[in-house]
């Protein structure tokens, strides 16, 4: 068997082989959230894409897998974010009077657009103010604003995504000033500004508004991987947790002379640590002297400490300023490095090797690259050559708008919260997903929403009609466990399986290649459908449960089926239906209330026929169920079937006998019928497909798809209509301005017209308004006019009568 190969940033170019340093186990430290935001479709890209590789080495492969994952705690942003608003807090309690308000946020619009958009400052030394704001951005930003970039040559990327998100808020703040709001809008621009007046009165001593921050953050983290479905990390760490250890691990680095102490903060020998022989900036050699990308790294607070040897070195610990949370340390009260928090609690939980290491695209370099130099050098020993502290790299491809990075900090993001509320499902987000190269970037798109689309579209309508049909010919549901070949299934489409899942299987194999797999699932669907569809013989309802169930093992493996458990033997996507815990009484109330319904409609009709009145005397739904009930059957679609099946043999035998019946009861008899499908089973679920000479076929479709649906259609018809209506309208207004012309006669067709001053006994013109005779050529062609006329005319003596006025 081939063995699996990985896309391994620490080895450029094409996937290397994948061996665990221990057979059929894996250690796997990812990155997690910094907690100061709510998270984005950015974050949905990492951390999906990351529970998807996960899964598949768990359920496809057999691995068992030691996930842990951390939450950043204490970050510049998370100080800074947590400052500010509390500084902002503080400034709305004090007692200002309307003009100072507006004193303090015409100070705070000037400091921020000198800090961030200096070009407002325009040419004419006039001082920038709400009024002439809106002219300069114009004329400074127009090129931005418009999609392009402030060069006027190239794309626009991340630069031209900052600017965008400063002018809305300049654009906010200028709002408020217009307007007399107050702080209200101006929040944006003031939190920079009161952070640079007050940040170092801040106690800190008390750390409630940074964990207040940051536990809020972490529950909404939580919150949003519950609704798409990712796993929970088997072990969870916190950089507050680990100070002790962090501050011991700096220790250790320090003795080993791979980092000095410099004004209260620590930072890592690079120099010293290549000079041992080491490799420093494995994974992105090229960004290694990056000074935008190092002082990132370093995060906007670490200005302003001194001491550096080099500007490439990075700190492992930071001394406190003002302002600033603080912990206890050797080298005086400071707070850990954004990196050395990894490297601290991934050894700390995984040992001085582990297998994967994962996370976003955007921390290869410095965040990844500085954890692993820090790390080797914590476990360095002499002569013994390099430390590798990771065998593998996993690097998620980051999500993209218009070429910018979906970023927190370049606000130009969708938070998971509103994606779910708005645009997608967790299943469709995740299909968007898998039909991509976790590694590759992916870029929002229509073609790439409704391929995704289409993909659900074929495999839900796919897993509703093998459902139904089995439950059409009482087929058992429990019946293939076994996803072999079956004896007497149908040839062609069981080694169209079979190959399925060598191709499946081989693509996953290529670095977890989901989109290939994708494809492989939906080639073999459609061959099930094209199957199924063949009207020369009955299809092998057991070959296609047998695609059917291994379909759904798939894609309970990807994620797809939130309700689903390992191993994923059951038919189709879960539903809540499924749910042990049914209470079945309670379940089926809406499918017994429909055919109770059903049942009275019908027999106020009063048809005579025998064939229904057999039906509403001997139907028993009700036993039916309380047989299953008593079985232990807790699945509401099976549960409900005793009624819809009761419900969809009354309207069937009445659509059977409409052709005998009086006009009256037969019209009745048909808005029944219609409202049985369209209404009382629609608003609950059901789908009825009527067949010919055949059952109609029931269906479990979503309520929300079948209302959705039944208002489309509605809509086209209401449209329909109208158009027709404006169709009739148009007709009868020409033929009203048909007859109109008709009714003069051609002798008075050119009479009243300025052009001409003499005519002759016909009304033909023979001499023009200035008195000189009518061309030949123009009056030929006036004839013409004339003949069409008194033919026109002739029309309407005939249809209205010559004496007609």
């Amino acid at each position: 068997m081939a063995p699996i190969t990985v896309h391994n940033s620490l080895k450029p170019g094409a996937p290397v082989p994948f061996i665990p340093k221990e057979e059929g186990k894996i250690s796997w430290y990812a990155c997690g959230p910094t907690t100061y935001d709510l998270s984005h479709l950015g974050h949905a890209r990492n951390y999906v894409s990351t529970d998807i590789i996960r899964r598949i080495l768990i359920h496809h492969f057999g691995y068992k897998v030691n996930f842990v994952m951390n939450y950043t705690d204490v970050d510049d942003k998370i100080i800074i974010k947590a400052r500010r608003k509390r500084l902002l807090e503080l400034e709305k309690e004090k007692s200002y009077t309307p003009e100072q308000i507006r004193e303090l946020v015409v100070k705070a619009f000037l400091a921020y657009a000198d800090s961030n958009l200096p070009l407002l400052a325009g040419e004419d030394q006039t001082a920038l103010d709400e009024k002439n704001y809106r002219e300069r951005k114009d004329a400074a930003y127009g090129k931005v604003l418009a999609g392009g970039t402030l060069s006027g040559e190239g794309k626009p990327s991340d630069a031209e995504a900052k600017i965008k998100m400063h002018l809305n808020n300049m654009d906010s703040a200028a709002q408020s000033l217009q307007t007399g709001s107050g702080f209200e809008g101006a929040e944006e621009i003031l939190l920079p500004y009161l952070d640079s007046l007050y940040k170092q009165t801040i106690d800190t001593s008390d750390q409630s508004m940074f964990t207040d921050l940051t536990q809020a953050m972490e529950k909404a983290f939580n919150d949003d991987m519950t609704a798409l479905n990712v796993l929970p990390p088997d072990a969870v760490t916190r950089v507050t947790e680990y100070v002790p250890q962090i501050v011991s691990f700096v220790e250790k680095i320090v003795e080993k002379g791979f980092a000095y102490e410099a004004n209260g903060s620590v930072y890592f020998d690079i120099a010293a640590f290549e000079k041992a022989g080491n490799t420093y900036a494995k994974l992105r050699p090229e960004s290694k002297n990056d000074k935008a990308l190092q002082e990132e790294g370093e995060g906007s607070l670490s200005k302003g400490l001194e001491g550096k040897k080099r500007s490439g070195d990075f700190a492992l610990w930071k001394k406190s300023k003002p302002g600033e949370p603080y912990w206890p340390s050797p080298w005086g009260a400071g707070r850990p490095g954004w990196h050395i928090e990894c490297s601290v609690m991934a050894s700390d939980k995984l040992g001085e090797q582990m297998d994967i290491h994962s996370g976003g695209i955007d921390l290869a370099f410095p965040h990844h690259d500085n954890e692993l130099a820090q790390s080797e050098a914590y476990f360095h020993q002499c002569g013994k050559g390099e430390h590798n502290w990771v065998n593998y790299f996993l690097h998620m491809g980051h999500l993209s708008i218009a070429g910018s990075k979906m970023s927190k900090s370049l606000k130009n993001f969708q938070t998971i919260q509103d994606a779910l509320a708005t645009t997608y499902t967790a299943r469709n987000m995740r299909i968007v997903f898998l039909m991509g190269r976790w590694n590759d970037g992916v870029e929002i798109s229509q073609d790439m929403r409704k391929q995704a689309d289409s993909w659900e579209n074929t495999l839900d309508n796919f897993f509703t009609n093998i459902k139904a049909k089995l439950a059409e010919a009482d087929a058992s549901t429990d019946g293939i466990k076994d996803l072999s070949l079956t004896e007497g299934a149908a040839k062609g489409l069981t080694e169209e399986l079979e190959q399925a899942k060598k191709d499946l299987d081989a693509a996953l194999r290529n670095s977890f290649d989901t989109a290939g797999a994708m494809q492989v699932i939906l080639r073999l669907v459609r061959d099930a459908n094209i199957y199924m569809a063949d009207k020369s013989a009955a299809p092998n309802l057991q070959a296609v449960e047998a695609v059917a169930r291994w379909v759904t093992k798939i894609v309970g493996i990807f994620g797809l089926d939130a309700t689903a458990k390992p191993p994923y033997d059951g038919l189709g996507w879960g539903s809540a239906s499924a749910a042990s815990n049914v209470d079945p009484q309670t379940a089926i109330k809406p499918y017994a209330a429909a055919y109770s319904k059903v049942k009275e409609d019908v027999q106020s009709l009063n048809v005579s026929e025998a064939s229904i009145q057999t039906l509403l005397e001997q139907q028993a739904p009700e036993t039916e169920f309380a047989e299953l009930e008593k079985s232990g059957e807790r699945d509401v679609e099976k549960l409900a079937l005793p009624y819809l099946r009761a419900t969809s043999r009354l309207r069937d035998e009445l659509r059977a006998i409409v052709s005998t019946l009086e006009p009256q009861t037969k019209q009745a008899v048909l808005a029944l019928s219609d409202r049985i499908r369209d209404y009382d089973l629609t608003d609950i679920g059901v789908q009825l497909d009527d067949q010919v000479d055949k059952p109609s076929l029931i269906k479990f479709v979503p309520a929300a798809k079948l209302i959705a649906a039944r208002e489309e259609k509605a809509a086209l018809l209401a449209e329909k209509a109208r158009q027709k209506e404006e169709a009739r309208k148009a007709r009868e207004q020409a033929e009203e301005e048909k007859w109109a012309k008709a009714k003069v006669p051609p002798q008075e067709l050119f009479k009243s017209d300025p052009k001409y001053q003499e005519w002759d006994v016909d009304g033909m013109p023979t001499k023009l308004a200035d008195g000189t005779e009518l061309p030949k050529s123009q009056a030929k062609k006036l004839k013409k006019d004339w003949d069409r006329q008194k033919k026109l005319h002739d029309e309407y003596l005939v249809k209205f009568g010559g004496n007609k006025a």
